[in-house]
C-alpha cells in the first residue's frame, strides 16, 4: 500500500482516533499496542506496517495541532495588533485542553521532544518562507527565533512552568513574536 491508498489512509485515521481516545483515558506511557489495535479494529502487524512504534503514531496523531499552531500564528494580514493575539491563536490555545496530557508527553519543557521538533521545523519553514517573500532582513535568524520561542512557551505552559489562562498565554506569546518580527 502507498500513502495515497485510501485503505491505508483509513487505517492510519482509525489508529490515530484510537490513540486519542486511549490517551483521553490514560497517559500515553500506559497505552499498549495490543489495546490500541483492539480499539482500532486492526491487527498488530497492520499497526507496524504504518508506524514504527507508539511514539510515531502519537506524533502523527498530534500533527494536526502542529498545523493548527502554524496556521494560527499566520492567520493575520496587514499590521498586527502588538498586544492582542489573533482570534485563531487564542482558539488554538483554548482548544488544547482535551489532549493536553498527550501533548505534554510528546513536547518536553523548553520545546523539545518529538512533537516539539515537528512544531519547530514546520513553524520555522513557514516563517522563513513568509519573511523571505516579504524581503525581510535576517529571515533565517528571525524564523528560527520565532519557532523556538513559540515551541518553548507552548511546552512550558503545558507543563505548568508558566501560569496564565489560554487567552493570556496566547496574548503573551503573540507579543513576544511581534517583537521578534519588528526587531529585525
Amino acid at each position: 500500500m502507498t500513502a495515497e491508498d485510501p485503505r491505508a489512509a483509513r487505517t492510519r485515521k482509525r489508529l490515530r482516533q484510537a490513540l486519542l481516545a486511549e490517551c483521553a483515558e490514560r497517559p500515553l506511557e500506559e497505552v499498549g499496542v495490543a489495546t490500541l489495535v483492539r480499539r482500532a479494529g486492526v491487527g498488530r502487524a497492520t499497526f507496524y506496517v504504518h508506524y514504527a512504534d507508539l511514539e510515531a503514531l502519537a506524533v502523527d496523531a498530534c500533527a494536526d495541532v502542529v498545523r493548527e499552531a502554524v496556521d494560527a500564528l499566520h492567520a493575520w494580514r496587514g499590521r498586527p495588533d502588538p498586544v492582542s493575539a489573533p482570534p485563531a491563536l487564542r482558539s488554538f490555545f483554548t482548544g488544547l485542553a482535551p489532549h493536553a496530557g498527550l501533548y505534554r508527553a510528546l513536547l518536553s519543557p523548553g520545546g523539545g521532544g518529538p512533537l516539539g521538533h515537528v512544531l519547530h521545523r514546520d513553524l520555522r519553514a513557514r516563517s522563513l518562507t513568509e519573511r523571505t517573500l516579504a524581503g525581510a532582513p535576517d529571515a533565517a535568524l528571525v524564523a528560527s527565533a520565532v519557532a523556538a520561542t513559540f515551541a518553548g512557551v507552548l511546552a512550558d505552559w503545558l507543563h505548568g512552568l508558566l501560569e496564565g489562562t489560554p487567552e493570556q498565554v496566547a496574548d503573551q506569546v503573540w507579543q513576544l513574536l511581534v517583537t521578534l518580527h519588528m526587531s529585525r
